[in-house]
């Protein structure tokens, strides 16, 4: 619900219209031999709101166990942006979001306060129809729902564990464990 403000100099404005609209600051990253994806909805606004460093990348937010899941599943030290991107191409790994326009409706990373602007549903199109993309993994469940109205015809993905800390069901080893069976060798 907007809830409308009068100024003094009688000019009206609505909350939401203070909310400012964060761009994503990645591109996709696809290698040419990709045959997975893994889909994540939107970098957290402690990535978006700061001038960022040559190795900030997707996942880059202290808290979240992204990148300590995947050094474990292969066993190495990823501490660049490099290192994650020579590792991925070497596995044939693509990375991207859903969202490339967001307005956060909470003070926090939730997904559910995500209020979407434009999807990136272009180039997700592209990759799909052009790629030999065999398998699409989500990073929650809630990628996966919106994936599929996005795209009802896919077949072929699967919800891997949520590597955000509230997801503490699962240990970071279970879910390197988890992630392990279902990544390329």
């Amino acid at each position: 619900m907007n809830k409308k403000f009068v100024c003094d100099k009688k000019i009206s404005f609505y909350m939401n219209d203070l909310e400012e609209i964060e761009s994503h600051p990645f591109k996709a990253f696809i290698p040419e031999n990709a045959t997975i994806i893994i889909l994540g909805t939107f970098p957290g606004k402690d990535i978006t709101h700061k001038e960022l460093s040559e190795d900030d990348w997707f996942y880059g937010t202290k808290r979240n166990q992204f990148w300590k899941i995947i050094s474990g599943v292969y066993e190495t030290e990823l501490l660049t942006k490099k290192d994650k991107q020579d590792l991925f191409k070497k596995h044939g790994i693509g990375i991207a979001d859903l969202f490339l326009k967001v307005k956060r409706t909470g003070n926090n990373n939730t997904d559910s306060n995500l209020k979407v602007i434009q999807f990136n549903d272009k180039e997700l199109k592209a990759v799909l129809e052009n790629r030999a993309i065999k398998k699409v993994f989500f990073t929650s469940k809630f990628v996966e729902k919106t994936f599929l109205k996005l795209f009802p015809a896919c077949a072929y993905g699967e919800c891997l564990p949520s590597p955000s800390p509230r997801f503490a069901t699962m240990s970071l080893t279970e879910k390197i464990k988890n992630y392990k069976i279902k990544l390329p060798k």
